[in-house]
């Protein structure tokens, strides 16, 4: 049975935050999303960003046939710990050739590790949606986006973008906001495919969002006051429970790219099926 490594890229005191109202890390939304599809695949998750040995006992980086990051609210071009134990970490696994995928931090991390560059974006967050993602003419050969439109809309929140790819790399979409929304890379061994935005998300994870970045969501203009993004929220937690409701989805301005699991998850379970199980 494969066996795969997720990094939970936040904080143990972040993940606690995160549980304390009422929600999950991202790496814990991303080892559900992987146990909804691939059931028989072994998944450790562990907190990439403590010190100390975070394998289980008795494993090493050689054990996994995969390497998976998910999100953090940490920034990637910051030299501290927390950050570089997780770079470190990415470029010790590559050296054994296995396959890796990174979303949002994730791609981050690894461009960085593979001598790309991350800022902070001027334009400020994308959150919630990623609109109109296209693909250039490699991402629509791509396996990664096997089943995905042309151009689509995709679970996201951001501050940071990759702003240099690393040398060889391939853009695979862009959108308005973001120059990188996916690449594909070489990083030691290994071959890397990555995107700016969240697949493994699901509407109750962005309706979450909404809740938890409430305040800063109104200062920055997403929303006028706290009725209209709690509208917006309820909306998100019912289409969740009720993915049958078009008429909500077309409040929304989504369709089946983000309300059909199989749609939305296509870029994780592409990956799984074409560089783990093989």
């Amino acid at each position: 049975m494969p066996r795969l490594l997720l990094l939970d890229g936040n904080t143990v005191e972040r993940q606690d935050a995160a549980v304390a109202r009422g929600t999950r890390s991202p790496g814990m939304v991303f080892e559900e999303t992987l146990a909804a599809h691939f059931p028989d695949i072994g998944v450790d998750r562990v907190n990439a960003a403590e010190p100390g040995d975070i394998l289980p006992d008795g494993v090493t980086l050689a054990d996994y046939d995969g390497l998976v990051i998910g999100g953090s609210g940490l920034h990637a071009y910051d030299d501290v710990p927390e950050v570089t134990r997780q770079i470190d970490l990415v470029r010790a696994f590559a050296e054994f050739g296995r396959p890796i995928l990174g979303c949002c931090w994730g791609l981050q991390i690894a461009v960085i590790a593979a001598g790309g560059a991350v800022a902070r974006n001027p334009a400020g967050r994308e959150i919630v949606f990623a609109r109109k993602v296209t693909l250039t003419a490699a991402g629509r050969a791509h396996p990664m986006f096997a089943g995905k439109p042309a151009m689509f809309d995709a679970p996201c929140i951001h501050f940071d973008d990759v702003t240099g790819l690393p040398p060889g790399a391939t853009l695979l979409c862009s959108n308005q906001h973001s120059q990188v929304q996916g690449a594909a890379f070489r990083l030691g061994r290994s071959e890397v495919w990555g995107v700016q935005y969240h697949p493994e998300f699901d509407l109750k994870h962005l309706g979450d969002i909404l809740r938890v970045f409430g305040d800063a969501m109104i200062e920055e203009g997403f929303f006028r006051d706290d009725a209209e993004r709690w509208e917006y929220g309820r909306a998100l937690i019912r289409l969740a429970a009720e993915p049958g409701q078009w008429s909500i989805a077309w409040r929304l301005g989504i369709n089946d790219e983000i309300v059909k699991d199989e749609l939305r998850n296509a870029e994780v379970i592409n990956w799984v099926r074409n560089c783990v199980l093989i």
